[in-house]
């Protein structure tokens, strides 16, 4: 299964970023362009996101897979690649180095742990919000946000849900995540896969949200058990979005975290 994907700058990928739960590659281009000149990136649509293909079933295994296959169709033979993920795409970033460890150079895990986040945002009310959105009355964009604001009152939570509203014609209006799987899988989502072992002995930068409740003092040991190498760095002032909230103290930590990468590996 090919996945969508868009390249931000020159010459082979050094980092491929992998976006959240409702999200698309795209919503990470200021953060890969902003360390590009030095590491150019791959911004990839997980499965039933974006303009990648739906699957029946959900799995951070399957997905893990899935992106392997499609970084090793880019990349030349034998080069590994740094992958940066968010929330879900984080976990999914995880299973990626566990299982494909001599693919994944280094690792940078955004907002999220190896544990439950169901006690997060409330991902359930806005994928539910989107499902029950009644497209049949969108003529407009500015349509579709005064539908969905009794749901979602945040106007920036908003904008970026009704980034996955794509108008096709003669069809009209319709979603690109599939909305109905991800409904029914919210539980595996928010979960940790129990199967997936450790250790990957790659270097890990390990980000969360000041104002986030995502990752706590309580998830570094079971961090560590998988991702020994793993470095913790609070992004102040960040919620759960924090590439959003605090994009330039992102791309300056990720910045600093590539730095130390060159001399490592001889680049």
């Amino acid at each position: 299964m090919a996945l969508h994907t868009m390249r931000i700058g020159s010459g082979v990928p050094r980092v491929a970023y992998l976006h959240g739960l409702l999200g698309q590659g795209k919503n990470l281009a200021t953060i890969a362009k902003a360390v590009s000149a030095t590491d150019p990136g791959v911004l990839i649509d997980l499965p039933n996101h974006g303009r990648s293909p739906w699957t029946s079933t959900f799995g951070y295994a399957d997905w893990a897979d899935d992106v392997a296959a499609e970084l090793r169709a880019l990349l030349p033979p034998g080069v590994p690649i740094t992958v940066f993920g968010h929330s879900m795409g984080g976990k999914t970033a995880m299973a990626l180095a566990l299982r494909h460890p001599t693919l994944v150079r280094a690792l940078v895990v955004a907002d999220i742990a190896p544990d439950d986040s169901s006690h997060g945002y409330g991902f359930a009310r806005l994928v539910n919000g989107l499902r029950t959105l009644p497209l049949d009355q969108v003529s407009t964009r500015e349509d579709a946000d005064a539908l969905l604001a009794p749901t979602v009152p945040d106007p920036g939570v908003r904008a970026f849900l009704l980034q996955n509203l794509h108008r096709a014609k003669p069809e009209g209006w319709r979603w690109l995540p599939h909305l109905d799987l991800l409904a029914r899988s919210l539980p595996l989502i928010s979960g940790w896969p129990a199967g997936l072992r450790g250790p990957y002995l790659g270097p890990v930068l390990w980000l969360r949200g000041g104002e986030s409740g995502y990752v706590t003092d309580d998830h570094v040991p079971a961090m560590r058990a998988l991702f020994p190498r793993t470095r913790l760095v609070t992004i102040k002032g960040a919620g759960h979005w924090l590439h959003a909230d605090q994009p330039d103290a992102v791309a300056a930590t990720l910045q600093a975290f590539l730095d130390t990468l060159r001399p490592q590996l001889g680049r």
